[in-house]
């Protein structure tokens, strides 16, 4: 029997303002109707749903599946240090660290509630077909949907970032400079066969193509990214204005924002999405509604990196699709989506002049988290529990501590829930959490093997670990000052 008939509990309306008894009837990886309590329908298996909230799968709109094996790793960094951290962050891994760190970041996304993600994952000098493959097959084992969209980059961290080269004391200049990220011709080369020979889609696993930061990129590159976008349908997302030092750093290159040059470029499309966008303009936000481009709003990195606070009641306004992500475990250190929403809904409290108006209210919150998030991952048949969208559904214990008691669904969503009521994951129709326990792997072993591997990347990264950290403060020294050209009254402070 195909159909399954979840019965006895509260589901979250499409509005998020409420929750009222309902039975959810699923077929063929939809939901084919909502049913009114104690209906019942022929040749149906049946799942008691008592005692539970079904909520719609949370969306991830910007992670990185790399940062698994990384979690912890640093404590007071900003943007600019992680970066100069990322060669020992992330480095010396083989293709099974690649596959268990994505294993270990789709695990604990599953088990906090979400049923898909935009990850940005990290091979270095460039993406390989197998790298990619490891990756996806490590999604399709938990039972995540995912875009897979490399992070790539023809320049370093030290050759993009103005002056920093120079600033550096002589005795690591040699060593900076001599850092190289592959040939532009053979990240793009790469990322073209395995858009030729991709078999992931089948498993709702789509490809992507993340030139990962703006500055660096030559435009020639950048050009390149686009134009595999374009030839294979790849979605795109950049991290654009994260911290104030690349907004000035791009206006001292380019003469323009940083958005302002990749629309340039060709760039800025339906296609494309922001991730951070802290310290982007009024124009900025403009332009992104004007191409139809969206925005991943990731507050607990935000924080986390001393980036600021990104202007979401503005993109909200200027008709940008705002969705909301968590960060790769490198930089936000976790995978919980309903940390991210209540994060989110902080922040928006903090802006100086902002009022009520302003600020994100709970049920607009949960909307972002799932049906703006929906439309980042080019997923827009889910978000909502409507008759026709796929089956992607998470069930909450209203028995646990953090709905006791139940007042309002999406209040409690955004204020209480932290991830620990969620009983069971629902996707496509495909039960992947039952009773807390992740179906498709042996949890154990993966914690067995992820310890393994980190203490044998500590050993083999323990050299460029201590010359990161020699230059890490002169890192620090040298955007900060680059940071001082971009001033707060320059950007965006609050939409009128």
């Amino acid at each position: 029997m195909s159909k399954l008939l979840l019965t006895g509990a509260r589901v979250l309306a499409p509005d998020a303002l409420s929750a009222p008894f309902a039975e959810i009837l699923v077929e063929d990886g939809r939901i084919a109707a909502l049913l009114p309590p104690g209906t019942a329908v022929e040749d149906a298996r049946r799942h008691d749903a008592s005692d539970r909230l079904v909520i719609p799968g949370l969306v991830n709109g910007h992670t990185h599946g790399h940062g698994g094996l990384a979690k912890g790793g640093g404590d007071k960094w900003d943007l600019a240090l992680l970066l100069a951290h990322a060669p020992w962050v992330g480095g010396g891994r083989g293709l099974q660290d690649k596959q268990l760190s994505t294993a270990l970041t789709a695990v604990e996304m599953l088990k906090k509630g979400c049923t898909a993600a935009f990850d940005m994952p990290a091979e270095f000098p460039c993406p390989t077909v197998e790298g990619l493959d490891a990756m996806a097959e490590a999604y399709a084992a938990v039972g995540l949907r995912a875009v897979l969209a490399p992070m790539v980059a023809d320049l370093t961290f030290f050759q993009a970032t103005p002056g920093l080269v120079e600033a550096l004391p002589a005795e690591h200049r040699a060593r900076a400079e001599a850092m190289r990220m592959a040939k532009p011709e053979d990240t793009l080369a790469a990322i073209g066969t395995a858009a030729q020979s991709w078999s992931h889609g089948r498993r709702n696993i789509r490809l992507g193509c993340a030139p990962t930061i703006p500055l660096h990129g030559t435009d020639a590159f950048l050009k390149g990214c686009r134009a595999l976008s374009a030839e294979y349908g790849l979605p795109m997302q950049t991290h654009v204005a994260e911290a104030r030092y690349q907004a000035a750093a791009g206006e001292q290159r380019y003469g323009k924002t940083l958005l302002e040059h990749m629309d340039a470029l060709g760039l800025v499309g339906r296609w494309f999405s922001v991730a951070h966008g802290v310290w982007l303009t009024q124009s900025d936000l403009e332009l992104l509604a004007k191409r139809g481009a969206g925005m991943s709003h990731n507050p607990g990195a935000n924080m986390r990196l001393a980036s600021g606070i990104a202007p979401v009641r503005a993109a909200i306004r200027a008709g940008v699709t705002v969705g909301i992500g968590t960060d790769g475990s490198s930089s936000s250190d976790n995978q919980n989506m309903f940390e991210a929403m209540r994060l989110a809904a902080f922040a928006s409290r903090l802006w100086e002049e902002a009022t009520e108006e302003d600020w994100l209210g709970t049920a607009e919150t949960v909307r972002l988290a799932t049906v703006g998030s929906s439309h980042l991952v080019g997923h827009d048949e889910g978000g909502t529990i409507e008759a026709g969208k796929a089956a992607d559904l998470v069930l909450l214990d209203l028995g646990h501590v953090n709905w006791a008691p139940l007042n309002d669904a999406a209040n409690q969503l955004v204020w209480t829930e932290d991830g620990s009521a969620v009983t069971d994951v629902m996707i496509a129709g495909q039960w992947k959490l039952r009773d807390r326990v992740v179906l498709g792997l042996d949890e154990a072993k993966l914690a067995r093997d992820a310890q393994a591997a980190a203490d044998r990347l500590r050993g083999a990264n323990a050299e460029v670990r201590a010359w990161c950290e020699a230059v890490a403060p002169h890192v620090a020294c040298h955007c900060r000052a680059l940071a001082g050209g971009w001033t707060r009254s320059r950007r965006l402070l609050q939409a009128s």
